[in-house]
């Protein structure tokens, strides 16, 4: 019988639990799983998986950095008073920048 090491890791609760539920739909434990990923891993030398920052296009970009700046308060979040408004001014190609 092979010889076993323990392996203690913390982690969020949440992320435990949905990771438990979805190995245990392929009928593993977070402790297969994790053997698998070491074992992958010595096999690739190295992770894997690519480990990188996400790209996104230029328009994608500037959206995300118009929400943080909203979400910030340095611009003010465009308002409508009824989804038709809102509608209306998208029809009319109002892309709600201030």
């Amino acid at each position: 019988m092979a010889k076993t090491a323990n392996l203690n890791i913390r982690m969020d609760p949440e992320i435990k639990a949905e990771a438990e539920a979805l190995f245990s739909t392929f009928g593993m434990t977070v402790s297969d799983a994790v053997n698998i990923f070491l074992h992958q891993s010595l096999l690739e030398g190295g992770l894997p998986f690519a480990v990188r920052q996400p790209r996104y296009n230029a328009e994608t970009e500037a959206a995300m950095a118009e929400a943080r700046a909203i979400l910030d308060g340095r611009i003010p979040a465009k308002r409508y008073d009824s989804v038709q408004d809102m509608m209306a001014a998208i029809d009319a190609g109002d892309d709600g920048e201030c």
